[in-house]
């Protein structure tokens, strides 16, 4: 295993992070500690979660990933060897049975949010306490082009920047994160934190993949010259980088056959992009998600790359992607098509 140093903290977290959404859902908890038994072996200290999860998040499984691995870091006595990330929920109206919905960066809602993860945990702390989305109106989860509504900013950023200053004080949190977050946001936090001396930003985690590189166009610099490295989510595309769904399959079982929610990385352009990644990772002999998630593993501005599986034969795939490198040869390859069919689901 790689590991990364977070930020400007003295923490180092492993290149390979696990990412753990399907847990409560498409995994059940003895499966979920079989994959934490199996990724802390291989090297792995990064656990990412969140309040929301699993997900699809519905009301009768909200919370169940956080106690899952709560109940295994009860079991396993190895708290204080890993980095966990959780995230607080934003402003959301598709969100009415999470604090009745009315969850907002606010100080309630903050506070409520984070003793529930740290009860469902059963730890004192979190390592890194993520903002899921932002609460104002702007672009995350694929949205394209940006209209103006300042009437639609709910919280302040300075509000809850305000707000996590206590909690680290508190000891509650060790350091903070953002996530689905915007340049503007980056900068923000960053003025806040430096011009009122309180807790600066280590992390940001954004989607960042072979279909969605668009981190790289204002974002990248932040995390080089800030020190704010990128968490990187959805690195295979829920699967479609796998190439499994090529050609209108839906493996039973998978996620995009469950769920048919899921369609930020299936429009035809993204589905020709894939094709093409496949046959290369196929002419250069090469396991496509291992290809697909060794380029995300090599990117300068990278932390860590969040994996997720659904069995322990993808897990082991995914994770032992920290031994591929790619060379250069290969790489020009990607650019290439990547040149051709630029950022097709963002």
């Amino acid at each position: 295993m790689e590991y990364s140093q977070l930020g400007q903290t003295d923490i180092k977290v492993s290149r390979i992070c696990l990412g753990t959404m399907t847990w409560g859902e498409q995994n059940t908890e003895a499966e979920a500690h079989e994959q934490l038994d199996y990724a802390i072996d291989q090297g792995i200290n990064f656990i990412d979660t969140a309040e929301l999860y699993p997900v699809p998040p519905i009301a009768d499984t909200q919370g169940l990933t956080e106690q899952y691995i709560g109940n295994w870091l009860a079991k396993r006595n190895n708290r204080d060897k890993l980095t966990i990330a959780t995230k607080v929920a934003a402003r959301a109206d598709w969100l009415p049975y999470l604090r009745d919905g009315t969850n907002k960066l606010d100080k309630v809602n903050i506070s409520k949010a984070l003793n529930n993860s740290l009860k469902r945990l059963q730890t004192d702390y979190i390592d890194i306490y993520q903002l899921h989305w932002p609460e104002r109106d702007t672009n995350f989860f694929g949205k394209l082009g940006y209209y103006h509504a300042p009437d639609k900013d709910g919280v302040s950023i300075e509000e809850t920047l305000d707000v996590l200053t206590e909690f680290v004080k508190a000891g509650k949190i060790r350091c903070l994160g953002i996530s689905n977050e915007t340049a503007w946001g980056c900068a923000e936090y960053l003025r806040l934190s430096k011009e009122k001396q309180q807790p600066r930003i280590v992390s940001i985690q954004n989607p960042y993949n072979l279909l969605n590189r668009s981190f790289e166009v204002g974002l990248a610099e932040f995390a080089h010259r800030e020190k704010l490295g990128l968490l990187a989510y959805s690195p295979l595309c829920f699967g479609v980088l796998t190439g499994k769904y090529l050609n209108g399959a839906r493996p039973e079982g998978a996620r995009l056959t469950l769920f048919d929610r899921f369609t930020r990385y299936t429009n035809p352009q993204a589905v020709a992009a894939t094709e093409a990644y496949c046959n290369l990772a196929e002419e250069h002999k090469l396991d496509p998600a291992q290809m697909a998630l060794a380029y995300v593993n090599s990117r300068p501005f990278l932390t860590s790359n969040i994996i997720g599986a659904t069995n322990m034969a993808q897990l082991k795939i995914n994770i032992d992607s920290i031994n591929l490198k790619l060379d250069k040869d290969l790489v020009r390859k990607i650019e290439k098509i990547h040149v051709k069919i630029p950022n097709p689901a963002p």
